[in-house]
C-alpha cells in the first residue's frame, strides 16, 4: 500500500513539475500569448518597412502582452515618434515604450 501512495504522489508530483515549466518567460502564461506577441512585432516591422520615413533595419520591436518596446536608432525626433505613431496603430497593440535614441546618420 505504500509503494503505491509513493508512486502515486511521484507522478503527481512529477507532472506538477512538468506543468510549471509550460510558461515561456516571466509575465506570459502560455505559449498562445507568446505568439501573440510575436505576430504583434512583426506587424510593427512590416508596418515600419512599408514606411518612408521610419528604418525597418535600425529599430528593433519587442513584445510582451501586448506591450510594445522600440529600441535602436532613428535619424531625427520626427522619425521616432512616427515610429511610435505607426506602432500604436498596429492591431493589439496595449501601448509603446519608445527607447529610440536620435542620433545623426553616419
Amino acid at each position: 500500500m505504500n509503494k503505491t501512495l509513493y508512486a502515486c504522489a511521484l507522478v503527481i508530483g512529477l507532472g506538477g513539475l512538468a506543468m510549471s515549466g509550460c510558461a515561456v518567460t516571466s509575465g506570459q502564461s502560455s505559449v498562445g500569448e507568446y505568439i501573440d506577441d510575436k505576430t504583434i512585432a512583426t506587424r510593427v516591422k512590416a508596418n515600419f518597412a512599408k514606411d518612408e520615413t521610419v528604418s525597418a533595419m535600425r529599430i528593433e520591436v519587442g513584445s510582451v502582452n501586448g506591450m510594445v518596446q522600440l529600441s535602436g536608432f532613428a535619424t531625427s525626433a520626427a522619425e521616432k515618434a512616427r515610429a511610435a505613431e505607426i506602432a500604436r496603430g498596429t492591431p493589439e497593440v496595449k501601448g509603446v515604450r519608445n527607447d529610440i535614441i536620435v542620433r545623426a546618420a553616419n
